[in-house]
């Protein structure tokens, strides 16, 4: 699984891990925290979570520009210096006024900023190690570890905002709830500023990660320097570059515009996680959770578990008897260790609706080595299926993740009916079973993605390109905030039915552009 890859893509994997742990921490909470503070209701909220993301991932496509002509590394450092000051920024205390809005946009268009000059650009870096033919095999493979070390970041933010907040509403002697003039009454309005002083303080979490982030990434520079090299400075210093016609650029840049056109709507469904799926845990899931459902809400157990995939997989293809049992005790001890936290776990226990946030990230980060064995297998048969044709099963796959949580639907009440009251009855099983298959989708689509850019791409056009990628995957995470619009306008299985129709229209349009993107990536 790790067998083969160069040095620099685990400096790089981790470098990433540490700013997605920031990112994904301020994430997990920011919906919530602008109701919590401005007092917004679902529309409103949604409307700004989703031109945020469209802003973060619409950026690169600039940082790309500005890459190919001053280089990759250079904006990879000045993103994570824009970046700390956007989320130092954001963990500012100030009022509930203009002056507060002001300093939260202004916070986020610094963090938009920087991680434009920050996110393609690494990738484009991980893209260049594997230019080399020594490597060039290994690409898909690399970017789903890439990938995979993404989502460990990711799998602890929801836990690092729950413990800050419930630790900060703990000490003014409040604790966690989802109708605040239910549970406090004459106190409410106390309680809500105290939940958004809660959650400013999990923003400057992000500050920290990235310290780690920068300092990994200078630490091990030595290990990727040589694939910090644009196409200009190639030419310049005589280092071999492959050469295209210019049939050959303008056939890849519209094969690559036509997966950039077709994934919009895949990133529009799935990043529904912020916005519907959390309003939907917090409005219709019963957040008291009991039996061994619980081992899901705790963590360290599901990090636990997450490993115990890995030292089965190393027990396995491991190839001494030495290395096979130490793998083999080692699994047994992690699958303890899960089973004695799950124990020690109050029974119910209270869930928080951003909990939910952490099962796509364990589930990518769990189920990554079942997906690189399978593809490995097929690849060695000859029968591997083409990035173009992963990404269009990975859109049939999320639209499979929305008739879940459309048939857990059925007899709830709509939004536009509920209005303000909640109606905690299903089950947390609905949400998570969503989220496993929108994990599926994910692994299909997304590290693929990636990986079909960085190498279809023409050389003198890879930051411009994986910027592309970025835009696209901008404009589909502003059309997200399409449901939250609709929230309380329309019945609640007419939104996911959007989704799903969404999904499988790309789908077919996917399976019937194979031909041509099959024919550029053979090229």
């Amino acid at each position: 699984m790790f067998e083969g890859q160069p040095k620099g893509l685990y400096a790089l994997a981790l470098a990433n891990t540490g700013e997605r742990f920031g990112y994904y921490t301020m994430l997990a909470i920011f919906a919530l925290f602008m109701q919590a503070k401005f007092g917004w209701g679902e529309e409103a909220a949604g409307q700004v979570y989703a031109i945020f993301l469209a802003a973060v991932y619409f950026m690169p496509l600039v940082g790309g520009i500005v890459a190919d002509k001053i280089g990759y590394g250079k904006c990879v450092v000045i993103g994570i210096c824009v970046m700390f000051l956007g989320y130092l920024s954001l963990a500012m205390p100030t009022a509930a006024d203009n002056t507060g809005k002001f300093v939260m946009f202004g916070g986020l268009a610094l963090v938009s900023i920087g991680t434009g000059l920050f996110k393609g650009n690494l990738q484009v870096l991980v893209g260049n190690l594997y230019d080399d033919p020594k490597y060039s095999s290994r690409r898909d493979a690399a970017f789903s570890l890439f990938y995979m070390a993404i989502n460990i970041g990711a799998m602890f933010a929801p836990y690092m905002a729950k413990v800050i907040t419930n630790a900060y509403l703990s000490r003014h002697g409040f604790t966690y709830v989802t109708d605040a003039q239910e549970a406090y009454g004459d106190r409410a309005a106390e309680y809500l500023s105290t939940l958004s002083g809660a959650y400013g303080l999990c923003f400057g979490v992000a500050c920290v990660s990235l310290i780690l982030s920068i300092s990994i990434y200078f630490a091990c520079r030595a290990w990727f320097k040589h694939a910090d090299i644009t196409a200009k400075q190639a030419k310049e210093t005589a280092a071999p570059v492959e050469e295209l016609t210019p049939k050959q650029t303008k056939d890849r840049i519209i094969a690559l515009v036509l997966v950039f056109a077709v994934v919009i709507f895949f990133w529009m469904a799935f990043h529904q996680n912020g916005s519907a799926l959390t309003f939907f845990a917090k409005k219709y899931t019963d957040l008291t959770v009991y039996g061994p459902m619980r081992i899901g809400f705790n963590i360290w157990s599901l990090f636990l578990i997450a490993v115990s995939v890995y030292t089965v997989f190393s027990a396995i293809q491991a190839k001494t008897s030495k290395v096979r049992w130490t793998c083999a005790i080692a699994t047994l001890l992690l699958w303890c260790g899960a089973y004695a936290l799950y124990s020690g776990m109050d029974n119910p226990v209270m869930a928080q609706p951003s909990d939910f946030q952490q099962f796509n990230p364990f589930f990518v980060v769990a189920l990554t080595p079942f997906s690189l064995a399978i593809f490995g297998a097929l690849a060695r048969k000859g029968k591997e299926p083409t990035a173009p044709t992963k990404i269009a099963l990975g859109m049939l796959v999320a639209a499979l993740g929305f008739v879940v949580i459309t048939m857990g639907s059925f007899g709830l009440i709509s939004p536009m009916d509920l209005g303000e009251r909640t109606q905690n009855i299903l089950s947390p099983g609905w949400l998570i079973s969503t989220y496993l298959t929108l994990t599926f989708a994910e692994l299909l689509l997304s590290p693929m993605g990636i990986s079909f850019v960085s190498k279809v791409a023409p050389p003198k056009y890879k930051g411009l390109m994986m910027g592309g990628w970025f835009v696209a995957t901008a404009i589909g995470n502003y059309l997200s905030s399409i449901p939250s619009m609709l929230w309380n306008k329309i019945p609640l299985m007419a939104n996911w039915g959007i989704l799903i129709a969404l999904c499988v229209i790309s789908a077919i349009v996917m399976f019937a552009l194979l031909k041509k993107l099959n024919a550029v990536t053979a090229d």
